[in-house]
């Protein structure tokens, strides 16, 4: 186990938490959680060993095996299959001794070694990194391409999947989900459900969290404590602690009426659409843990849009994509003041396309993109981050924005996003990403937009600031499409769901939790076809080999069925045609007459029970078969 024993840590003079005592168990799930520079990190480099305590003790066992996230990639031209086998070291040190003892013609030690390279699960490893790859986004064939040649997003992935494939007793994972898409996410989060180890997970996504972990180890204030149950439980005690204070019950109780103030809006007006009544419950349940964020350093709004028009732009078969080649095509939809509309999508079907699309920073290829007059885009992605200038502060950002404005203004504004005092004086080059990211979306709020375009806002920022985005966005006037990871966001700010794949823009009738059911089915059937020119003969002939392969086994349940329910109705006609006999109602014949009956009662059960399996099974095949009509090849 992980013991904690009046355990302190400092960085440099700064003091992160003291006298720490609590106890991990094997097999444990802790989600380590806190605001920005509260020393989570820190956490994870004092049980690597690379920083000491100031006092106190931590103890784990002497042989555990710990695997973690390596933050930076190096310059390898291996395959990236080879890169993530890296991770399974006692692999690779039988991979080596088998290489010597071949060397050396030792018959004998090599017997060994294959017996401890089977028991290790070795001639499986290949296979192994293989689906960790293939969960984290990574397309058939990617695997045997140069690490050197992945961009530093998927080289985060690589080394992820180094992570996991280790056989490891403590796993360390900080901000996993940072460069995942959410398909990666929703598969992450389910291998690690399965993951026997013991798990330290620093996340800032609510759903990840509540859905992994068992515990919440929560810094704050100089104290790291221990808390039983996923993070909504912890947002629930933490509510009881502020309430305890009366200035924080103050503040809660404005804020339950702030949030009832949306829930109430929204129900009037909602539709019986699956999204929006996915969405109403989630404001009802914000209204639940909103009390737990009263003392949040972030605290802003949307002021309303300077002009409203409707629509604000319109498409009608619109094409998109590069160098000519359409990624998505045969788009006709109008976007007015009041949508709120999230993207869903494998990795790499088009989503981030569409978004350019529609800021006008990709001009379609084909159709035509209309715009209102007084259209204003308030566009996030990740290269307005790195367009901050470094060597400007905060105050210097806006007041480019708005010459005339009062500095105290400006300043008021800037600390609502938690960049007070001297912070908003800083030059930008060494803020971390989630400030970055900060001072990006404050700019853009700052414009007054009235169409948001928001790919992957949430990235690098910490739960705090996600809960203040969430609950501003409530407030905005305008029409926002989003692309985001994280689910609590989606649910609480979108009210209908738009699936990009296979080339096309279309609605999603379900709601957000259907969407990891439509992923397996889309799994079951094929893996992704690639869309691109120059696809071959044989590629084409092994993608449609695998497509009949996934089929096989509904195939097989669909005739497995048949056979019982064919087994079934033979034996319901021969009860029928033996109590079709008159001689069987005579009184001598009472209790054959009784056996048959009941044997009758339980067929026709039986029956029924199967036609239905046989049903279900058969609506699957055809579901699955019309998925694999409509995949490319």
């Amino acid at each position: 186990m992980l013991h904690f024993q009046n355990l302190s840590l400092r960085r440099g003079n700064k003091l992160l938490f003291e006298d720490a005592s609590f106890q991990i168990h094997p097999g444990q799930k802790a989600g380590i959680t806190g605001a920005n520079g509260t020393g989570k990190s820190s956490l994870f480099a004092l049980i690597l060993g690379a920083l000491h305590a100031d006092s106190g003790d931590l103890k784990l066992p002497r042989d555990w095996i710990i695997a973690w996230v390596a933050q930076e990639t190096p310059q390898d031209t291996r395959p990236a299959i080879e890169y993530v086998l890296d991770g399974d070291r006692e692999l690779r040190q039988i991979e080596k001794k088998i290489a010597e003892a071949e060397a050396q013609g030792d018959g004998h030690e090599l017997a060994l070694l294959h017996g401890q390279f089977e028991s290790i699960g070795g001639y499986q490893a290949r296979s192994r990194a293989g689906q960790l790859l293939h969960g984290l986004g990574f397309k058939p064939g990617d695997e045997n391409h140069a690490v050197s040649s992945f961009s530093g997003g998927w080289r985060m992935r690589l080394n992820l999947a180094r992570a996991l494939i280790c056989r490891s007793d403590l796993l360390l994972l900080d901000e996993p989900s940072n460069h995942l898409d959410l398909d990666a996410v929703i598969w992450l989060e389910t291998w690690l459900k399965r993951y026997p180890g013991t798990l330290l997970l620093i996340s800032h996504d609510r759903e990840f969290l509540d859905a992994v972990t068992d515990h919440i180890a929560h810094i704050e204030q100089g104290k790291l404590t221990l808390y039983s149950g996923n993070y909504s439980a912890f947002e629930r005690i933490r509510t009881e602690q502020l309430a305890s204070q009366q200035a924080e019950h103050l503040k809660q109780q404005r804020e339950i009426a702030h949030i009832q103030s949306y829930v109430d809006r929204f129900r009037a007006k909602a539709t019986k659409a699956k999204q929006a009544q996915s969405r109403l419950k989630a404001l009802e349940r914000m209204e639940l843990i909103a009390p737990a964020h009263v003392d949040s350093p972030f605290h802003f709004s949307f002021r309303p849009p300077e002009k409203n028009p409707n629509p604000l732009l319109r498409l009608s078969e619109a094409a998109a994509g590069y160098n000519n080649t359409a990624i998505i095509s045969n788009v006709s939809m109008s976007i007015s003041p009041g949508d709120r509309i999230g993207l869903l999508g494998p990795n790499g079907a088009g989503k981030s396309t569409f978004i350019k699309l529609l800021a006008q920073s990709l001009p379609p290829l084909h159709g035509k993109l209309e715009t209102a007059q007084d259209l204003k885009i308030g566009y996030f992605a990740q290269h307005q981050v790195e367009q901050l200038h470094p060597q400007h502060s905060a105050l210097e950002h806006l007041t480019q924005l708005d010459p005339l404005a009062r500095e105290q203004e400006l300043r008021n504004y800037l600390g609502s996003f938690g960049f007070m005092g001297d912070k908003a004086m800083e030059k930008t080059a060494p803020f971390s990403g989630g400030e970055k990211s900060r001072l990006a979306l404050a700019l853009l709020i700052y414009q007054r937009p009235n169409l948001l375009l928001l790919d992957e806002p949430t990235n690098h920022l910490d739960l705090e600031m996600r809960q203040a985005l969430a609950s501003a966005l409530q407030d905005f006037a305008g029409a926002m499409v989003i692309v985001s990871h994280d689910r609590h966001l989606l649910r609480v700010s979108t009210d209908e769901l738009l699936m990009v794949h296979g080339g096309q823009v279309q609605e999603f009738a379900g709601s957000l939790d259907d969407y990891p059911a439509w992923l397996v089915a889309q799994n079951t059937v094929a893996s992704s076809s690639n869309t691109q020119n120059g696809t071959s003969r044989k590629q084409q002939k092994r993608e449609t080999a695998a497509r009949r392969q996934a089929l096989q086994p509904l195939k097989n349940r669909v005739a497995a069925a048949e056979k019982k329910l064919e087994k079934l109705h033979l034996r319901q006609q021969k009860l029928e045609a033996q109590l079709a006999d008159t001689s069987l109602y005579e009184p001598a014949n009472k209790d054959q007459l009784k056996q048959l009956l009941a044997e009758k009662a339980q067929t026709d059960r039986l029956c029924q029970e199967q036609e239905i399996q046989w049903l279900n099974a058969a609506e699957a095949l055809e579901i699955a078969q019309q998925q694999a009509d409509t995949t490319p090849p």
